[in-house]
């Protein structure tokens, strides 16, 4: 009502969680503003896009998943990975309510019919057999395969298989070798976000939108 100086009258786009629908505004108090749904508006379909995301400041952290979120993020699965802070990693389990408020928050400024899912945080070791279409690690030791090119070559036909995507981002750090051993030994395929070393939640960002943009243009 303050921020967008409401108006009886007004449309907008509405996220009810099931579904975004237009709405009018049909009455404003002090306290309250009233909607009247009209139509649900149709939202592009697309394989999900899942997160495996290792651990790090909280502040930062917080970021990477309000913005992942905006751009399209189904689920989010914080991991406790070998670099991952031990003070962070005891502090996580607390912090999943905080991360869920702010992923619902996200997708309602964002407009998403439903927020993604925040899953509690778990072991590496628990989210290696994750089921999904395609699985990607990003690691820095990568140096011929870019995660674009592996979203598209192995993208065609997924929305027939389920699961959608998976994408693993790794700490302050990176990954460790036998971390990134044990991806391979499971089946992930390695990819790079290209030559510069990215913080941590640049790479969340950066990965979130190059996999959406791919898929929006298939």
């Amino acid at each position: 009502m303050r921020v967008l100086r409401a108006r009886v009258g007004q449309e907008f786009d509405i996220a009810t969680g099931p579904a975004v629908r237009r709405g009018k505004i049909t009455a404003i108090a002090n306290d309250r503003v009233e909607f009247e749904l009209g139509e649900e508006l149709c939202d592009q379909e697309m394989p999900e896009i899942t997160l495996l995301l290792a651990i790090f400041k909280f502040d930062r952290m917080e970021w990477a998943i309000e913005k992942c979120t905006e751009l399209g993020a189904a689920r989010i699965v914080p991991v406790i990975a070998r670099r991952t802070d031990s003070h962070l990693a005891a502090a996580s389990t607390k912090r999943a309510e905080r991360w869920r408020r702010i992923a619902q928050q996200a997708a309602e400024q964002s407009r998403r019919p439903g927020s993604p899912e925040m899953a509690v945080p778990i072991k590496l070791s628990e989210a290696l057999n994750v089921p999904a279409a395609l699985r990607i690690v990003l690691s820095e030791s990568e140096e011929q395969t870019l995660l674009r090119d592996v979203v598209k070559l192995d993208t065609p036909g997924l929305e027939n298989e389920g699961n959608g995507i998976t994408l693993a981002l790794g700490p302050e750090g990176g990954w460790s070798e036998d971390e990134l051993q044990s991806f391979h030994q499971a089946g992930w395929i390695s990819a790079s976000l290209g030559n510069t070393i990215l913080r941590a939640e640049t790479a969340a960002i950066a990965a979130t939108a190059i996999v959406a943009s791919v898929l929006h243009s298939l």
